[in-house]
């Protein structure tokens, strides 16, 4: 039952998220007959909005691409593709590119959240095992969910439509609305939904109290929003705005809190490790959308790891991109990072961050979780949760934040945090300058979680040192172009004036 209905609602998303093109009869209708009527059509429902938020922005293996990739770090020994995004060229006629290029997988999110705040009230009158506290907790899941997917829009093109509520049948032709407009409004919804929700989830939690769709704590940690997750993801809005007192004060928040939703540091060792932080679902997991091998949930596309990895870990000759050495040296120049270091010799430290090192492809192998946490070459089939966010990456930004704000001390004592969970010691001794040292730190960190290019904006905007990239930035090319096929259907679409 379960499974039927996530799969209605799927489909309707999918379809009726997309454009006047699709005028035809509805088949969400038939659906929607016996839906929202039941405690399992409410659990149906919210899942459906998170599953189909994973599908946004793991296809073509989008959120890596946006974010690592496009960033110039990685290189491509073959693909054409990914070497026209490497070189910034996106109005290439790739496929994938093209692709990347439509945001309607987006608003496919946003249709199926505001479907469901829409409808679950039905839910709660049909059937009294829905409580109004676990509809309160539902609705203010799908609110933060509609709003981090407008964020990732903003983003990623800048100004987007801005639709709030559901369509039956076909998609309204909206003009892009300025970002700054949605930005304050993804700002406020983001507070709104903190309000309700829980730290944790069937773990006692005063806003959630007993077991959560009657299953315990195993089941949700790292796999449901939580108030720690809205404060994080807060803390990115208001940096990608340049609003650093608010960066502060939500980080802050983060750092305050995070034991209360069961989050915590990670060794280098669990970062890294197939059976690790990146394996299945943990608390952890600030805000993540796992695969889960237990529910046979896992493919051989939609993970890094089919970008990244190659032999010897997997039967495949050369990776679709790699770091070359003189980028890793460069990177990773502390000589007790247990995340790579080298010897007088050449000799790496260790392979936790890149196999072969000295083969003509490093291959980065921080994220290589395959068949459950078994690495098998043969058998190409990944399971690694996407991580937007976690708890270093929420250190790094409260320390960029407070560096901006002109506490030398406070965003030092920040980064030497992170620093020193890895291994270094020595950061007083660096001559770095300090909001250099703090993006180098981010860079080598989140190696692979797709902050890269995000980083390259916030730091070039604060330092306006680099005329190429300023250029960039006030001219919107930092945005990805518009799909072609999105302006043809809907005339009100302007392209971003850097792809025109």
């Amino acid at each position: 039952m379960k499974k039927s209905l996530l799969a209605i609602l799927l489909l309707a998303s999918a379809l009726f998220s997309c454009n006047k093109v699709l005028e035809k009869d509805s088949v969400r209708v038939v659906a929607e007959k016996n839906m929202w009527n039941t405690l399992e059509d409410a659990r149906a429902g919210l899942m459906g909005v998170y599953a189909l938020t994973r599908a946004a922005l793991s296809d073509n293996n989008g959120h890596w691409i946006y974010g690592d990739v496009r960033s110039g770090q990685f290189y491509s020994p073959q693909r054409q593709d990914l070497k026209a995004v490497i070189d910034n060229n996106l109005n290439a006629a790739y496929p994938m590119v093209e692709a990347l290029s439509d945001w309607t997988r987006f608003y496919a999110i946003v249709n199926a959240a505001c479907l469901f705040m829409e409808r679950v009230g039905n839910v709660r009158a049909n059937d009294k095992r829905y409580s109004t506290n676990n509809m309160t907790v539902d609705l203010a899941q799908a609110r933060f969910l509609r709003a981090f997917t407008y964020f990732y829009m903003v983003r990623t093109w800048g100004d987007v439509p801005f639709i709030i509520t559901s369509h039956d049948g076909q998609f309204e032709n909206k003009p892009r609305e300025e970002q700054a407009k949605i930005l304050s409004w993804v700002e406020m919804e983001l507070l709104t939904a903190a309000q309700d929700l829980p730290f944790s989830y069937s773990t006692g939690d005063i806003q959630q109290p007993g077991n959560y769709y009657n299953e315990d704590a195993t089941r949700w940690g790292g796999a449901l929003a939580t108030k720690v997750s809205a404060y994080a993801i807060l803390s990115h809005v208001a940096a990608w705005m340049g609003n650093y007192s608010n960066v502060a004060k939500y980080s802050k928040f983060v750092e305050d809190n995070y034991n209360r939703s069961n989050c915590r540091f990670q060794s280098t060792s669990d970062l890294t490790n197939s059976n690790g932080f990146f394996y299945n679902k943990n608390s952890s997991q600030m805000l993540g959308f796992n695969s889960d091998y237990g529910h046979i949930d896992g493919s051989s596309t939609g993970h890094l790891e089919e970008l990244t990895l190659a032999q010897p870990l997997i039967n495949k000759a050369i990776p679709d991109i790699y770091l070359p050495k003189d980028t890793i040296i460069r990177m990773f120049d502390q000589p007790n990072d247990e995340r790579f270091n080298i010897d007088t010799l050449g000799a790496p430290g260790s392979d936790r961050y890149f196999t072969n090192f000295n083969g003509k492809y490093p291959i980065f192998s921080k994220i290589k979780v395959m068949e459950g946490g078994i690495v098998d070459p043969n058998f190409r089939y990944f399971t690694s949760a996407l991580i937007f966010t976690r708890l270093e990456d929420i250190v790094l930004l409260r320390a960029e934040a407070l560096a901006v704000l002109g506490d030398t001390a406070g965003a030092r004592n920040e980064v030497t945090i992170v620093m020193t969970k890895r291994g270094i010691t020595d950061i007083n001794q660096t001559n770095k300058e300090l909001i250099d040292l703090i993006f180098e730190e981010r860079n080598r960190e989140l190696l692979g979680e797709g902050h890269r290019w995000y980083d390259l904006v916030r730091y070039n905007r604060i330092k306006q040192n680099n005329p190429a990239f300023t250029a960039l930035i006030n001219s919107g090319g930092i945005y990805w172009p518009i799909s072609r096929k999105l302006i043809g259907q809907n005339h009100l679409l302007t392209q971003n004036p850097y792809w025109q």
